[in-house]
């Protein structure tokens, strides 16, 4: 039998196809040499910067608005505070820092990272080594406390399905392995049922192509249990649109550049935009939640970004102002992360907080 080699030491069955979505997770998290598992992609050295990483402001608004949500839950004398893929941990170190000013919060804070990478969690308990952080592996083994979940551009990192509708007919997205070098997409007859039983929704007839992470759903449906059940709510910031035609957004990132999927697998970031209708009505499925949409330009105003800017800024040099402008306007400009970037808050329906929305 003829093998060939998918990544190194993976050997695959030659003329082998894989589904879009197992050949991602394997390119990003095979657990010796997926993507995210091997190497620290964030930063100037990496692949892309994060918010976090542009500007601490960005962590500051969002430790703010943390604690206003805690005290909607009626300021629980414990609860959860979980950050789904920390990345280098820049994020929490800066809430941390930002909660040292709020002992009753401090106290009440649980702080949880789920992380799947060990290489990422080696730089973030290197980052968090003085705090008391939990990490975990699994959100359903959580204890019964409120929870508050923070989403920074965790979703996007998912692995996706993709299925083109042709005269009638719907067809899924594979990778063909005809050798190491022939590497090709390909389409398989794809039944439009098992699909609508999936997202738990009805495929309009002007849908003329579907693209959904059914890992992220899961996710999404666990999530939105937790809360049901114990409290709290899921802040989500992702790229993403927000209109209900689904669009084929796959695209593979490597040195801060767009890159070929099929080519040098598990060295590139595969990632797509977060459809955020979809992700509205799913959670209006489950029943029980309410969910509010908004740019991340409008959230970051609202929470008072830019007079934060304007009171670090007040005794520093030409340059260093000039510097925290340019990173807030990054951050905030509509033609940037401002107006790609969505925030989307899902939380129980008697809560009526709204801060940021």
């Amino acid at each position: 039998m003829d093998f060939i080699c998918l990544l190194p030491g993976m050997k695959l069955e030659k003329k082998h196809n894989l589904a879009l979505d197992k050949f991602i997770n394997l390119s990003l998290y095979s657990r010796k040499f997926g993507y995210y598992m091997k190497k620290n992609s964030f930063g100037k050295k990496g692949d892309f910067i994060t918010a976090p990483n542009i500007s601490r402001l960005f962590s500051e608004m969002l430790a703010v608005w943390i604690i206003s949500f805690w005290e909607s839950l009626g300021s629980p004398k414990k609860f959860n505070l979980i950050e789904l893929g920390a990345g280098n941990g820049e994020m929490m170190k800066i809430f941390i820092e930002s909660f040292k000013n709020f002992p009753l919060f401090l106290r009440s804070c649980n702080f949880i990272i789920h992380e799947k990478s060990p290489s990422l969690i080696k730089i973030q308990k290197k980052k968090l080594l003085k705090n008391k952080i939990v990490w975990v592996s699994k959100i359903n083994k959580l204890n019964s406390d409120p929870s508050i979940f923070i989403a920074n551009e965790f979703f996007d990192a998912l692995a996706i399905k993709q299925f083109r509708k042709k005269d009638n007919l719907w067809f899924e997205k594979f990778i063909n392995f005809a050798s190491q070098t022939q590497v090709k997409f390909f389409e398989k007859k794809a039944n439009v049922k098992k699909i609508e039983k999936k997202i738990n929704l009805k495929i309009s007839q002007n849908q003329n192509f579907i693209e959904y992470s059914e890992l992220g759903l899961n996710y999404l449906k666990n999530i939105s249990k937790i809360i049901k059940k114990n409290n709290g709510g899921l802040l989500l910031i992702d790229y993403g649109y927000t209109n209900g035609k689904m669009q084929n957004t796959l695209q593979a990132i490597s040195n801060h550049k767009f890159a070929n999927i099929l080519k040098d697998i598990g060295n590139s970031d595969i990632t797509h935009n977060i459809n955020f209708d979809l992700f509205k009505k799913f959670t209006k499925q489950i029943g029980g939640l309410r969910s509010n949409i908004t740019t991340q330009r409008d959230f970051l105003i609202k929470m008072g970004i830019k007079e934060r800017a304007e009171i670090i800024s007040k005794n520093q040099n030409f340059l260093k102002k000039a510097d925290i402008y340019y990173r807030l306007k990054r951050l905030i400009d509509e033609r940037q992360m401002g107006g790609l970037f969505k925030v989307m808050l899902i939380k129980n329906h008697k809560n009526k907080f709204r801060l940021g929305f």
